[in-house]
């Protein structure tokens, strides 16, 4: 093709675009509008160390509950001290305190686990189907949560909120919660400990294990301690109440000879 043919086709090609409304030319050369255009190299920005985040596990908790019981010189103050304690997150979800119920001045002390729905909303432990059964057994060899001195019982519970949906309280739980338990023993001052179940063995031995603890005398900051059947147990499987009556037996006995 002659240079005077490529003139003429091209200036025909340049009359058909100006009749469809092009107007001007931006670029000299062809640009394909479907290819995707390559994306700018991201800018590299300075490392900066990220906040730190304190969170519970960053602190000793039991190290902070053991000096807030440790300042309480009265039942009174180590309650106040418990109500005042915001580290467990058991407090959130409760109704009430469960601090503890009967005479201070009782010669038996009981320990056990946790409220339950029934203490939760009373704020007093061992109430319901299995306060009714508690109250039974001792009044089986004349004791009650109402009477004074060597015929009454002082109960309170290792965790004193109550677990969502009544489950076993978590090992971290009885960490944060064994200074309380300890301080609220040394300012009551009992004869002997009542540890019904597996987790105020735990949290008190060191030991679960209730089948086999059970009927076997301990000693708990220099006290005699008894573990026990919880109520509870005993209303789920009524054939173990022979074992926690002969318990109960083993207790009138010795709260005689140290008398």
């Amino acid at each position: 093709m002659d240079s005077q043919t490529e003139y003429w086709s091209a200036r025909a090609l340049l009359e058909w675009q100006v009749e469809l409304g092009v107007t001007d030319a931006t670029s000299e050369t062809p640009i394909n509008r479907f290819e995707l255009a390559a994306k700018p190299p991201a800018k590299k920005q300075a490392k900066t160390a990220p906040a730190k985040v304190v969170t519970t596990s960053d602190i000793d908790v039991a190290e902070i509950a053991r000096a807030a019981a440790a300042k309480a010189s009265s039942l009174d103050e180590l309650k106040a001290a418990l109500s005042n304690f915001q580290h467990c997150e058991l407090e959130r979800g409760a109704h009430n305190l469960v601090f503890a119920d009967g005479s201070p001045s009782a010669r038996v002390m009981i320990i056990g686990e946790a409220p339950g729905r029934e203490e939760d909303l009373q704020g007093l432990p061992f109430v319901g189907r299995i306060g009714d059964l508690l109250d039974k057994m001792f009044a089986a060899i004349a004791m009650a949560r109402s009477a004074e001195g060597a015929a009454g019982i002082y109960i309170t519970d290792v965790l004193p909120w109550r677990p969502p949906q009544n489950r076993e309280p978590k090992p971290e739980e009885i960490a944060m919660m064994r200074p309380f338990v300890e301080r609220h023993i040394e300012l009551a001052k009992p004869d002997l400990i009542l540890l019904m179940g597996n987790i105020p063995c735990q949290t008190l031995l060191g030991q679960r294990g209730i089948t086999r603890l059970r009927g076997n005398w301990k000693e708990v900051l220099g006290i005699p301690a008894l573990p026990m059947f919880h109520p509870d147990y005993l209303l789920r499987n009524p054939h173990a109440k022979r074992e926690a009556w002969a318990d109960l037996l083993a207790l009138q006995a010795r709260l005689k000879t140290l008398s």
